[in-house]
């Protein structure tokens, strides 16, 4: 036992010394200084704090004062002190002994924590490193979608540092993918995907996503760690390779494999749609004499051009395909009827009439164009391949100019296509060469019975056949684009029909052209301008009718178009008024000056109770708009007396008069002059 002299302490004094002891001092420093804090406290000159160390303690003696130092069952050692004490000495000592115990359960604790911390901080300096020195991306985000951490494979793969990406959201690494960033993973996690990512460069590229979610301590997911893999050299192997096995190498066009799948996929939805769709296989004529004359380079390069040439007739949503040697295929599905499809064809085969010159040698290829139709002659895209084939040989040995030689697989529309083509191309023939009129129907005021417009009807004045209905030309002019054409050589006969009565000095009338959809464009008031100017007529004397279906399609740019047109003076008349589809609200807008009641409503008047309602609608409707009504195909009294009773403006019809040609129309024109005078 140590033995000093004694400077005796209180209890207070004592707890505080035990305490800043205990914070400040380990091993036998603190050994010594509790020791001598309880000889301070007892006044004892002999005693000592001894740790047990994992050793129970000796046996005491008489004379000696012991006090464990223990907490929860944990002895941390013991004081003992030799003298006489009291009870009140004893029960200080005890709570001394209380107090360092539970000091030095703190302080073990603490200890421990430290240890503990120290550790953990080890084991995730130890993971942090290896994360970075691992090649693949892996970075963490919270549910949100902000990045939380960013590791060095991450800062390889994207460009970005740690400082830079954490707190960002993870959006700012996509390239410009739909859809937003994946929450529901957060639950589910183990979502694999390859996705195209941005680095901080701009350039894009591949990547192997994995995402997992990431946990708290109670298993509830805080966000996502993410793993990526650059896999663009992958892809674009496969790439080459998908486009090894789907397309034609020589011309990049789809090969036969991937026509059949597309064709398949688009056959589907006409099924679901009950729509139509056409197949043209395409064989070259005279190409196997170039390429075994001058060579397959020669051939090859032969291709190519003819390739771009016929994409270049095509819509982008039309397939077009090289199935192998000099043969193509061309799928149509956006078709109203399946004789459009002849029309294609004959654009393919204008397309190739232009020479080409390759390698110094000009040279001539001509095609032979074979079309089957979904559903009639197949339902898969090889039966529809096989059938155009079939029907490609027919039109080679069927025709004196195989170079304009096409065929239906079937012989009922074989037969249809003939008379179709025959009727456009005797059209062409038409236009250029004086083969079209124009007649008169005149237009009567229904009140005054005065002679107030007409509509100008084109008629085909056919060498041999005498004069061809409009009905057999006028549909195949829309379908073929050929009603552009048609539509510009009305315009400019009637007008210039109109400035020779101008100038005779008959009375001012309104002549109405009808305008197609094709027609009505952003260039229409222009062209009716130039030609009012060059013929020196008054806007008064003409009036544009317009379909009602005509206005259906870009509400806004058809009412600028309509807003030009009213400007220069020349009267609207909307033509088949209520067969169509337009909406009462777009009617009120539409710069119109006439409605027209289609004569599919006047021909049931008035015994039809429906046709009597549609037409005494049409007039209620145009009455309150302020315009005036006319009525087509007026044939009878009972008819005319119905609309003058239900307020019609003016009247159109066989009961009156019929399309007249000009000089015929002039002579009933000055003839009711005189009688209406």
């Amino acid at each position: 036992m140590s033995e000093h002299r004694v400077e005796r302490i209180d209890f207070a004094a004592a707890n505080a010394a035990v305490c800043d002891a205990v914070l400040r001092l380990r091993g036998e420093n603190l050994v010594d200084e509790l020791g001598r804090i309880a000889r301070a406290l007892l006044g004892s000159p002999h005693g000592a704090y001894i740790p047990l160390d994992g050793q129970a303690p000796a046996e005491a003696f008489g004379g000696v004062l012991r006090q464990t130092v223990e907490a929860d069952g944990i002895q941390f050692g013991y004081f003992e002190l030799t003298g006489d004490f009291n009870d009140a000495q004893r029960r200080e000592l005890a709570s001394l002994g209380a107090l360092t115990a539970t000091l030095l359960q703190v302080q073990s604790m603490a200890q421990r924590a430290t240890r503990a911390y120290a550790q953990v901080e080890g084991q995730l300096a130890h993971q942090s490193q290896i994360l970075d020195q691992i090649h693949e991306s892996v970075l963490t985000t919270d549910l949100l979608g902000y990045i939380t951490s960013w590791n060095k494979g991450a800062e390889r793969m994207f460009g970005y540092t740690a400082l830079e990406a954490v707190g960002t959201h993870i959006l700012f690494l996509y390239a410009d993918e739909e859809g937003g960033f994946p929450d529901s993973f957060a639950e589910h996690g183990g979502r694999m995907m390859e996705v195209r990512r941005k680095r901080k460069s701009g350039e894009e590229f591949w990547a192997s996503l994995s995402l997992s979610p990431l946990c708290d301590l109670e298993e509830k997911p805080v966000g996502l760690i993410a793993y990526l893999t650059d896999i663009t050299e992958r892809k674009l192997a496969e790439e080459r390779l998908n486009h090894l096995a789907y397309y034609d190498e020589l011309t990049g066009l789809p090969n036969r494999t991937l026509f059949a799948r597309l064709v398949d996929q688009a056959l589907m939805v006409a099924q679901r749609n009950f729509g139509t769709g056409c197949i043209l296989f395409v064989d070259l004529n005279r190409f196997k004499l170039v390429n075994g004359t001058l060579g397959r380079q020669i051939g090859n390069e032969l291709l190519r051009l003819v390739a771009r040439r016929f994409k270049d007739a095509l819509r982008e949503e039309d397939v077009l395909a090289r199935l192998s040697g000099d043969e193509f295929a061309v799928g149509l599905f956006d078709i109203r009827q399946h004789f459009e499809a002849t029309t294609v064809a004959q654009k393919l085969q204008a397309a190739l009439e232009a020479p080409f010159v390759v390698d110094g040698h000009e040279l001539r290829v001509g095609a032979s164009v074979g079309i089957s139709v979904y559903p009639t002659d197949g339902d898969d895209a090889e039966s529809l391949l096989r059938m155009a084939d079939i029907a490609m040989e027919r039109a080679k040995q069927t025709s004196d100019n195989p170079d304009r030689s096409v065929a239906f697989y079937s012989t009922e529309m074989n037969q249809g296509m003939q008379e179709r083509m025959r009727v456009e191309s005797g059209l062409r023939h038409a236009l250029g060469h004086g083969e079209l009129a124009l007649y008169y129907q005149p237009k009567f005021d229904i009140l005054t019975g005065h002679i107030v417009g007409a509509e100008a009807l084109v008629r085909w004045l056919h060498p041999e056949r005498g004069i061809v209905p409009p009905a057999e030309f006028i549909p195949m002019a829309e379908t073929t684009g050929l009603i552009v054409q048609l539509g510009e050589w009305v315009l400019e006969q009637a007008c210039a029909q109109a400035a020779i009565w101008q100038r005779a000095g008959l009375p001012p009338l309104r002549l109405a052209v009808n305008v197609s959809a094709r027609e009505f464009t952003p260039s229409l008031p222009g062209r009716v301008a130039d030609t009012l100017k060059r013929y020196k007529l008054d806007p008064s004397w003409l009036e544009l009718e317009i379909t009602e279906s005509t206005l259906m399609h870009d509400i806004e740019r058809v009412i600028g178009i309509m807003d030009r047109i009213n400007r220069l003076g020349v009267a609207l008349s909307l033509d088949d008024f209520g067969t169509g589809y337009s909406s009462l609200s777009y009617l009120k807008r539409f710069p119109i000056n006439t409605l027209k009641i289609d004569r599919s409503f006047t021909t049931g008047i008035p015994h039809d109770a429906s046709d009597c309602a549609i037409a005494g609608t049409i007039i209620s409707i145009g009455r309150q708009l302020r315009h005036r009504v006319i009525a087509e195909g007026v044939e009878t009294l009972d008819q005319l007396e119905f609309l003058r009773q239900s307020g019609c403006d003016e009247v159109q019809g066989y009961l009156y008069a019929k399309p007249l040609p000009a000089g015929d129309f002039e002579l009933g024109l000055r003839e009711n002059w005189l009688l209406t005078a």
